[in-house]
């Protein structure tokens, strides 16, 4: 019989690497309460149109890699990104009249794609959204957070900030006319995908990967082009924002976003240290997204950030708490260490209790979970109520009262060990 593997593009992710991505989620959600970001979990599936609808019918994710299926008369989807949901679970649970809201969350994504370095078809995100909120004070704030993150993850002087306008819808619509111009020039040659988008939404063939439509795009018109007064000091408002509060940011004027519902900053974060999967956090306004699902219109704006990538970027995970390890010998020593094993655990520290064998090979188990201390009992400290504590690292043995045992050991509780 085969041997059993996971299926392609997906992970088994072991402890060592569990404990990278544990870094990345706690400081996105500690800095997020910080800004006033409460955490949300939305379902791992939606009905299909929740993504449909909002993520464009004619887009790659919707046509190519959105894995969807039915059960019973449902067509469901599992979540390629986390947004909709947020913005689904806003208008279901009647959280509009609470505006403006603030969320933070993390889980599981998942997109049919290519598997390669930093991308997978089980992903991982963090992301916030900022609802209600119309002003450019909004993007600054969620730039800052999600450039605050990265900082506080040592990630700060290996990450860019790029940024662009897309404008308001007059603006958009104006770029969208240049654009038509433009491409219909060369509609015989562009691929299938880009002559369906020339129809339907141009600006997604600037996100083509073909390398026919490539060569199109490099000259496309620019959107900044057609920014209108109102969108360039919106756009200025963000920009001094940033530099305000000590953030760089490069205008990247080929940074676009291909749905209608966004508008106005678009950003991400990049680094050139992770080869063609460069973007690590990214996001943008989507003040249309609401209405594009049937709500009331209601300024939004977020962003969403891989976990994996973000691991690759730190490097190697912090070591494990190294725990106590309880040595018994013989059957009376065996019951007093199941019992301290437990007191010493619900004191919040960390305990390995072998389950057999002789001293040697307890004292072995010991060095293989790096044991930063042995508590080792016997008949003859049972019967002196004591237990030889031994510091691993210096080798010094010391008798310890059992009454006074937890209280000696606390020097080796985790948050209080420097």
């Amino acid at each position: 019989m085969a041997t059993l593997s996971p299926v392609r593009g997906t992970q088994d992710i072991l402890p060592d690497e569990h404990r990278l991505y544990a870094r990345v989620e706690e400081t996105a959600r500690d800095v997020a309460s910080r800004y006033g970001y409460g955490e949300i979990s939305t379902p791992i599936f939606e009905f299909s149109d929740v993504f449909s609808r909002t993520l464009g019918e004619t887009s790659d994710i919707v046509t190519k890699e959105m894995y969807s299926f039915e059960k019973g008369d449902d067509r469901l989807t599992l979540r390629p990104e986390g947004t909709a949901g947020v913005a689904r679970a806003v208008m279901s649970n009647g959280l509009r009249q609470h505006l403006p809201l603030k969320f933070f969350y993390r889980g599981p994504m998942f997109r049919y794609e290519r598997p390669q370095k930093g991308r997978r078809r089980q992903f991982h995100q963090v992301g916030v959204e900022l609802l209600g909120v119309a002003e450019p004070l909004g993007d600054v704030e969620v730039i800052a957070l999600g450039h605050h993150v990265l900082s506080d993850l040592g990630l700060g002087d290996k990450v860019t900030l790029e940024i662009n306008s897309l404008g308001d819808s007059e603006s958009r619509q104006a770029y969208r006319d240049k654009l038509v111009a433009y491409f219909s020039r060369f509609k015989d040659e562009l691929s299938a995908d880009s002559k369906l988008r020339l129809e339907k939404n141009p600006l997604r063939i600037l996100d083509s990967k073909d390398e026919g439509d490539r060569k199109f795009v490099a000259d496309a018109p620019l959107l900044g082009d057609s920014l209108n007064d109102a969108s360039r000091t919106f756009f200025d408002t963000v920009l001094n924002g940033l530099a305000a509060l000590g953030i760089s940011a490069k205008v990247n004027p080929r940074l676009v976003r291909g749905l209608d519902y966004y508008s106005h900053t678009a950003f991400e974060f990049t680094t050139d240290m992770l080869g063609a999967q460069g973007t690590v956090l990214a996001g943008g306004r989507y003040d249309g997204l609401f209405e594009m699902m049937g709500g009331p219109a209601t300024a939004g704006i977020g962003w969403a950030a891989g976990i994996e990538r973000l691991t690759m970027l730190i490097g190697e995970a912090d070591a494990a708490p190294r725990p106590i390890a309880i040595v018994p010998l013989g059957a009376q020593a065996e019951a007093a260490a199941l019992k301290i094993a437990q007191n010493l655990r619900h004191a919040r520290l960390g305990v390995d209790l072998g389950y057999g064998g002789s001293m040697k090979s307890r004292m072995k188990r010991a060095d293989k979970v790096k044991a930063i201390a042995t508590v080792i009992i016997g008949d003859n400290e049972l019967a002196k109520g004591v237990a030889a504590v031994r510091d691993m690292d210096s080798g010094q043995q010391t008798d310890v009262s059992l009454a006074e045992l937890e209280q000696h050991l606390a020097r080796y509780r985790v948050e209080e060990k420097k």
